[in-house]
């Protein structure tokens, strides 16, 4: 088998399109055979990193590309940077910490949460992002298919989920129950991102008025969490603000 038989088999790509290129460099420069090879394999690590970057993105199924360099800073009222900065090492990710984003509507926290996504993404991290009423659309269609337990996975699996719009809108007891059971299997299990526009105290509206429960969901997320808080006026509707 030749060279390039070999390498296409073994799905080498990168040292299949440059073979001829460094092949000729080598002899042309008299590389040592190390040298050689450190810089086919160097070229095919690099391409494999790329593709499992842009693979991770693409899975996570962000709803926009944000990025932290691309927040505006300066028009929250209040706004702890360096907390969010310090965030963006991911060492909350090594220890199963959650991250909740506190603030009303227009305040960024979904730009925030979803920056801090795609750089797990970046960093080798499996991620998904998703809205709380989609979870609960989607597994109570689960749930009523039978197929709850292979729903919850999706959840589940990623080192990082990112729940996007937690208490917008209402969840009836069906929504409450399902919510605490991602909440409840991703304890100490992984890292759970969460943007909400309601204070702890204000949480057992978002879960159809059970203390109990409420209480429970609170004791998983908030034992491992860091919480963001997010205040001022909507960025969205700050040029009509302007304009009043």
């Amino acid at each position: 088998m030749k060279t390039d038989e070999m390498l296409k088999s073994l799905q080498l790509i990168y040292a299949l399109e440059n073979l001829a290129a460094l092949t000729g460099r080598a002899a042309l420069e008299a590389w040592p055979h190390q040298d050689y090879l450190d810089r086919l394999l160097e070229g095919e690590c690099q391409r494999r990193e790329v593709n499992g970057i842009a693979r991770r993105i693409r899975e996570a199924r962000f709803p926009l590309r944000k990025d932290l360099a691309g927040f505006n800073w300066s028009w929250p009222k209040k706004i702890n940077r360096a907390q969010i900065q310090n965030l963006f090492r991911m060492a909350f990710l090594e220890d199963h910490t959650n991250v909740i984003f506190i603030g009303g509507v227009g305040m960024g926290k979904t730009h925030l949460a979803t920056a801090l996504g795609r750089h797990a993404c970046e960093k080798g991290h499996t991620v998904l992002f998703t809205t709380a009423v989609d979870i609960v659309n989607t597994l109570a269609a689960a749930q009523a298919a039978q197929r709850l337990r292979t729903e919850l996975g999706r959840y589940t699996r990623p080192a990082l989920l990112v729940v996007d719009e937690l208490g917008y809108l209402p969840i009836d007891k069906l929504g409450a129950d399902l919510l605490f059971q991602v909440f409840s299997q991703r304890y100490e299990q992984g890292s759970t991102v969460i943007t909400t526009n309601r204070t702890y105290k204000h949480w057992p509206d978002i879960f159809n008025n059970d203390a109990t429960l409420t209480s429970a969901v609170l004791d998983r997320v908030l034992h491992h969490a860091e919480t963001v808080l997010i205040e001022g006026a909507s960025y969205r509707m700050k040029d009509r603000v302007t304009d009043v």
